[in-house]
C-alpha cells in the first residue's frame, strides 16, 4: 500500500550506488510515498538508466555534487570501503542539517570516523537493513525486499535524536523491524551470525575443487549434489566485491571467529579419528538442538 497521499518524509533523496540495496531502497522510498525525489548516482549509464525504467529513481547522474547539495537524505549504497572517500568527495556539498545514512553491514569504527569527517550541520545514521539476495545488481531489486527483515541502527553519543527518529520512521515504513545497537557490538555480533557462514560458505566450495581434483575427469562432484549443498552454500553466490570489503573491513572479529570455529571443526576431526560413536552423536544432536532454537 503506498502513502503518496501524505506529505513525504524527505524531499529529496540521492542515493550513492544503485545495486540490490540501493535500488530495492529507491523503489521502496517511492512506492511509500517517503521522498517526492529519489535520484541515483553510479558509475555506470546504462545501470542507471535501467533503474529510471525500473522506477527505482527518478534522475540520475554520474557526478554527486549538484544531487547531494539539494537533498535532505543521502544514503551511502557503495561497497563499505569506499564510504570514507565519498564522504571526501562530496561531504563538503551537504545542506544544513541533511542525513546521511548507509546500509553496509559493517558498522564498528567507521561510524565514529564518518562522523567525523562529516560537516558539523550533516548528521549520520549508521543503518543495517539485514535482507538481500543471492543475485546482486538492480535488476534484482525488489520493493518488498526490507518486509519483516531486521534493520539495525548503531546510533552513538554524537547521533541527533531526530535524525534517527526519521531514518527509523523511514525503514519501519518500507517494512523493517527496527533495533538499535552499539556499533562495535553490532560489528562482534554480524561477524559471528552473518559475516563468519559466509566465510564458511565460500571454504566449502574450495574444498570442493580441490576434490574434484581427485575425481575423474567425467565426474563433476557438483553434479551429485542434493540440497543440502545447495542450502549450506547459498550464500557462497552473494557478491565478491561486497564480501571482500566486509572481510577487510571486520577483519579482526572475524580472524579470531575463523579460529574458533577451525577449533571445532578439529574436533569434530578427532572424533572421527577415534570413532567415537557417543562423541559424534553428542556432537551432532547438539548442533541439531542449536539449529531448532534458529527456526
Amino acid at each position: 500500500m503506498t502513502t503518496s497521499h501524505l506529505k513525504p518524509l524527505f524531499g529529496h533523496v540521492t542515493i550513492i550506488g544503485i545495486g540490490l540495496l540501493g535500488g530495492s531502497l529507491g523503489l521502496a522510498l517511492k512506492e511509500q510515498g517517503l521522498a517526492k525525489m529519489v535520484v541515483g548516482i553510479g558509475r555506470r549509464q546504462e545501470n542507471l538508466e535501467l533503474a529510471v525504467r525500473m522506477g527505482a529513481i527518478d534522475q540520475f547522474a554520474l557526478e554527486p555534487h549538484r544531487a547531494v547539495s539539494q537533498s535532505d537524505l543521502v544514503v551511502l549504497a557503495t561497497p563499505v570501503e569506499t564510504y570514507l572517500s565519498q564522504i571526501d568527495l562530496w561531504g563538503k556539498d551537504l545542506a544544513p542539517s541533511a542525513i546521511v545514512s548507509d546500509v553496509g553491514s559493517v558498522k564498528g569504527q567507521l561510524v565514529s570516523k564518518i562522523e567525523a569527517k562529516l560537516p558539523p550541520s550533516a548528521f549520520f545514521v549508521g543503518a543495517h537493513p539485514i535482507a538481500g539476495k543471492e543475485k546482486s545488481g538492480v535488476a534484482h531489486a525488489d520493493s518488498h525486499l526490507f518486509q519483516g527483515a531486521r534493520c539495525m541502527l548503531t546510533p552513538t553519543p554524537q547521533t541527533n535524536a531526530q535524525a534517527l527518529e526519521r531514518v527509523r520512521h523511514l525503514w519501519e515504513t518500507v517494512g523493517s523491524v527496527v533495533a538499535s545497537m552499539d556499533p562495535m557490538d553490532h560489528d562482534w555480533v554480524f561477524g559471528a551470525v552473518s559475516h563468519l557462514p559466509h566465510i564458511a560458505a565460500f571454504s566449502l566450495m574450495h574444498t570442493l575443487e580441490s576434490l574434484q581434483e581427485r575425481t575423474s575427469q567425467t565426474a563433476d562432484l557438483l553434479k551429485f549434489s542434493g540440497g543440502g549443498l545447495r542450502d549450506t552454500t547459498r550464500i557462497a553466490a552473494s557478491s565478491p566485491e561486497m564480501w571482500r570489503d566486509i572481510c577487510v573491513a571486520n577483519h579482526a572479529n572475524l580472524l579470531e571467529m575463523v579460529d574458533r570455529y577451525i577449533q571445532k571443526l578439529q574436533d569434530f576431526r578427532e572424533l572421527l579419528n577415534k570413532r567415537d560413536a557417543a562423541g559424534l552423536y553428542d556432537a551432532i544432536a547438539r548442533a541439531k538442538a542449536s539449529r531448532e532454537r534458529l527456526i
